[in-house]
């Protein structure tokens, strides 16, 4: 520990350089996730359909996750969304606005074993996708 007139000084100076290698500090100060999140600082995003598509899980596990390729409103950048439930790839159409959420994955990341995908479907043209599926809901139309 530094010992004199000047320690405080000292101690701050390296209060500041261990601060920089915390990851969560560094992205809240720079404000990295407003720079380079396509969503921003919002949780959800609205988004028009552009194409489905599926994806081969990871290993160990095996099997076809369906997804849709969207186009966010609010940027034009385009993501790929995982659609959740069983069938419910089947009321997704193309150009139906979507409203997709971040999956959860640790540090913003992927989730599990669903390679590349950072968010999720949570409705259809404003209508919830679980309510859909579950025939509680009709989907409107667009």
């Amino acid at each position: 520990m530094p010992k004199g007139e000047f320690a405080a000084k000292e101690l701050m100076r390296k209060r500041k350089r261990q601060r920089l290698l915390k990851k969560w500090w560094k992205r809240r100060y720079f404000k990295l996730k407003q720079k380079y999140d396509p969503v921003g600082c919002v949780p959800m995003a609205k988004a028009l359909v552009l194409q489905k598509f599926v994806l081969q899980q990871k290993q160990p596990h095996s099997g076809l996750i369906k997804c849709v390729r969207v186009q966010l409103i609010k940027n034009g950048k385009v993501v790929g969304a995982f659609v959740p439930y069983d069938g419910s790839i089947n009321t997704i159409e193309e150009h139906d606005e979507v409203t997709i959420q971040g999956l959860g994955g640790s540090q913003r990341g992927q989730m599990g074993c669903i390679p590349g995908l950072k968010y999720k479907v949570i409705a259809v043209n404003g209508a919830d996708i679980f309510q859909v599926v579950k025939g509680k809901k009709e989907k409107p139309k667009r």
